[in-house]
């Protein structure tokens, strides 16, 4: 803290307030005397191979929630790619900008299958961008699966990628209820960009007990907190 006022040329406490307001906006986290800024998240391929046996519990759990008939809007990620796994022979319409969704449920014929426009992120099989955006505000979903970097003690749903981030935000306007899937090693996980707060949320589907801190911001924001089954280590 003092290196960082001395290089700058301000007081301690400005570097202190701006630190904390930087955390707020999601771009650093702060450690003991200074801050970090978080790197940017792995390739899918990378991702897809850890903790698949309690992402599929979690998918279970969520799929579970889910009617014939209704709308679902899946969010980009590996959890994400697990759920579509689970809705095979179901009537519903999925809408996702997700590539590897999609390759999973394009020969499903009882699924109508929305597949969003955009700028294709090749190593993380998804589509971001301003189409992305637009098409999104055209749409409407009953429910979205929202997947997350990690889950802050005070409920904030972050993300690594910045990129991201605004369409994870469309997607939350597109969508009726707002579901987060978030396996244990998401609280309090990693994230640089903030995605949303819990007052966005509506359900919580998680493998692991949330800590006492997060649990608390979720209930005060009224946010349902479902635990699905336990998964031997």
């Amino acid at each position: 803290m003092t290196d960082l006022s001395e290089q700058l040329g301000v007081s301690p406490a400005t570097v202190r307030r701006d630190l904390v307001r930087l955390e707020e906006e999601g771009l650093l986290t702060r450690v003991h005397g200074g801050a970090v800024v978080e790197e940017g998240d792995q390739p899918f391929a990378e991702v897809a191979e850890v903790r698949v046996a309690e992402k599929d519990a979690i998918a279970a759990k969520a799929a579970s929630l889910v009617e014939d008939g209704s709308s679902v809007l899946l969010d980009i990620g590996t959890t994400a790619y697990r759920l579509a796994r689970q809705l095979h022979g179901r009537r519903l319409t999925v809408i996702t900008s997700n590539l590897v969704v999609f390759e999973e449920l394009v020969d499903d014929e009882g699924i109508e299958l929305v597949l969003l426009g955009g700028m294709v992120r090749r190593e993380y099989r998804s589509l971001v961008g301003f189409l992305t955006e637009d098409n999104l505000r055209q749409l409407h979903a009953d429910w979205l699966f929202l997947g997350t970097s990690g889950v802050r003690p005070g409920g904030q749903v972050m993300d690594t990628t910045v990129v991201e981030v605004p369409v994870k935000r469309a997607m939350i306007k597109a969508a009726d209820r707002v579901v987060l899937l978030a396996d244990r090693a998401k609280f309090p996980g990693t994230g640089m960009a903030r995605v949303c707060g819990p007052e966005d949320l509506d359900m919580v589907v998680t493998n692991a007990p949330v800590d006492p801190a997060t649990q608390s911001s979720l209930q005060e924001a009224g946010v349902q907190v479902i635990t699905a089954g336990k998964v031997q280590p």
